[in-house]
């Protein structure tokens, strides 16, 4: 039922850190999420740092069809997932901030290079995008681990450990053109709610 929703509505199922796993169907209904830690294995919080709010012009799911056939890159980003995936799974199990964050810099911006490279570009990044990014390398060069990803869309998210979240926070408040910083952290799984 969540894959009804989103593609990747299945990891929101579970809790803690989880892993969205693609089925045999073609038309993706049978993904599902397989827990690669508990909430509790990591303090780590997830900073979204909104840059514009409201829909995109260009949903998700229709911009990756929009870049797979056009764009020369395409065919590289995906053969690099497997590779990515297998170092993140590590990387979490084994609470490697650096290694984790690595990895996910390199696949959102080789994403973002595929969808650059279709006909017409397909850009979701913004000014103030690439001025997050920028504000997370200066905090790593500072000292404060933090690491960027962006999916199909505008707004960045920064991963840091938890007892650094409050600098990042001001940090990423004082970049031009971020609307606010929304702060989540591992949770349960989901539940029924009335």
């Amino acid at each position: 039922l969540a894959r009804l929703g989103a593609g990747s509505a299945c990891r929101s199922v579970l809790g803690g850190f989880v892993e969205w796993r693609r089925g045999e169907r073609a038309d993706g209904l049978d993904s599902h999420a397989v827990e690669v830690a508990p909430s509790s294995h990591w303090d780590v919080v997830m900073l979204v740092a909104v840059v514009a709010e409201g829909p995109k012009a260009v949903s998700s799911t229709g911009g990756m069809e929009r870049t797979r056939a056009p764009s020369p890159f395409y065919e590289a980003f995906l053969a690099s997932i497997p590779g990515d995936l297998e170092r993140a799974r590590e990387a979490v199990r084994a609470r490697d901030l650096a290694a984790l964050g690595v990895v996910m810099e390199r696949n959102c911006l080789r994403m973002h290079a595929a969808m650059l490279g279709a006909e017409p570009a397909l850009v979701y990044l913004r000014g103030a995008s690439l001025a997050v990014t920028e504000r997370v390398q200066a905090l790593r060069h500072g000292g404060i681990q933090a690491y960027f990803t962006i999916d199909a869309g505008p707004n960045v998210k920064v991963l840091c450990e938890a007892a650094n979240a409050d600098a990042v926070i001001r940090a990423l408040g004082a970049v031009p053109g971020v609307v606010r910083v929304i702060r989540a952290v591992p949770g349960p799984e989901a539940s029924v709610v009335d």
